[in-house]
């Protein structure tokens, strides 16, 4: 195994890192979660036609660039690093690569096409906030309950004779739910005593739709109430036989790797943030990075970052570990907000101050993808640490 980037991977990070620097920082950030997508969308155009950053992962003939899924990682490392607000979550890393797996041909270069050019936005919709057991990080869970539990809950999915499909239910905790111009559905079919999941593909201006915009947390990943009333779909693929709980596993491991290293360049980016502050701020005549108690603090911070960096850069190159990376990653960017908060001192505790917005990231993503102590529990159960029954919490 060669741990080194290429010098095309390197290219990819230090031209994004460049251009994020210039038109992504912490006022552009909250100015941006304030439009009504949620992002730059003139940002995320450039990062588009000049990166192509949104089909950086999917294949050439499908108008990607046909990387992998470690150039993804890196580039989610860098638009961690400043939190940026963006589709790239919910569109490339988590939807495009079920696109792939399940749609047929067709399908494919009809749905691909517009989002490696940046010109179309998707997102996965998992009824019951179970997006974390949905796609296998936290938990296995039985096939037909991935869309919502009970007969009344979650997304119904009914055929009509004309082979068309229509959708009823609601989900919420939907990431870019409001925006998106297309949505993948799991729903259930076969009635309750034989149902299933299966994913349907949804245009975002389908008539029945009704999409809220959420009050979260986190402003920078924007969720959405969906709501549908006799939505047409269509099923993603040729038939019902799909295996949609492997394909939502497989895009598990790679989004816990972009996750993990979208932590880390949080991370380490409030550490950097922080170690700034302590070195200029002054009390007792002399910098408080000078005291000795704040010295071993930030040195602890920095290995815990590191560790978690190696991690993340190791779950890029094998997904599988992807899981345990998360929660590496997550657990240093946990620390590391509490105590940029805790050592910018009086300011820290304004919520107005940046160090909040590296806070609620950590706070936020261990709602939507973890805890961390689950992350953990499950990945020591997939290994067999615990003669194949994991320690449930």
């Amino acid at each position: 195994m060669d741990a080194a980037f290429t010098a095309e991977q390197d290219e990819i990070r230090r031209t994004l890192h460049e251009l994020l620097a210039k038109h992504c920082g912490p006022q552009d950030v909250k100015s941006a979660v304030r439009t009504p997508v949620g992002y730059d969308a003139a940002l995320w155009g450039r990062l588009a036609a000049e990166l192509g950053l949104p089909g950086l992962a999917l294949p050439e003939e499908y108008g990607g660039a046909g990387c992998t899924a470690t150039e993804l990682a890196l580039a989610c490392e860098e638009t961690g690093r400043v939190l940026l607000p963006s589709p790239l979550l919910a569109t490339a890393v988590l939807a495009a690569p079920l696109i792939g797996a399940l749609g047929t041909e067709t399908q494919k270069r009809a749905l691909l096409a517009p989002i490696a050019r940046g010109e179309g936005t998707a997102t996965l919709v998992v009824p019951g906030a179970r997006l974390a057991l949905a796609l296998g990080l936290t938990g296995g869970r039985p096939d037909g309950d991935l869309a919502g539990g009970g007969r009344a809950g979650g997304v119904q999915a009914r055929p009509l004779p004309d082979g068309t499909w229509r959708l009823y239910g609601e989900a919420e905790q939907v990431l870019d739910g409001h925006s998106a111009a297309l949505l993948l559905i799991a729903a259930h079919t076969g009635g309750f005593a034989r149902s299933r999941t299966l994913l349907f593909a949804v245009r975002g201006d389908a008539p029945g739709l009704r999409r809220t915009r959420q009050t979260t947390l986190d402003e920078t990943r924007t969720q959405a109430r969906v709501q549908l009333r006799d939505v047409e779909g269509e099923l993603l693929g040729s038939d019902e036989s799909a295996d949609v709980s492997a394909a939502l596993a497989a895009a598990g491991r790679t989004a816990a790797a972009c996750l993990a290293a979208e932590a880390v360049g949080a991370a380490g980016e409030a550490l950097e943030r922080t170690v700034a502050y302590v070195k200029e701020r002054e009390q007792f005549g002399r910098a408080i990075g000078s005291f000795q108690a704040v010295k071993h603090r930030l040195a602890d911070l920095y290995v815990r970052v590191q560790a978690a960096r190696s991690a993340a850069y190791y779950a890029a190159w094998d997904p599988g570990a992807g899981a345990l990376a998360l929660a590496q990653g997550l657990d240093a960017l946990r620390a590391t907000a509490a105590e940029a908060v805790q050592l910018h001192g009086g300011i820290g505790f304004t919520w107005e101050h940046e160090a909040h917005l590296y806070f609620k990231r950590a706070a936020a993503d261990e709602l939507l993808f973890g805890p961390v102590h689950r992350l953990r529990d499950h990945a020591a159960e997939q290994a067999g640490l615990f003669g194949g029954a994991g320690v449930t919490v």
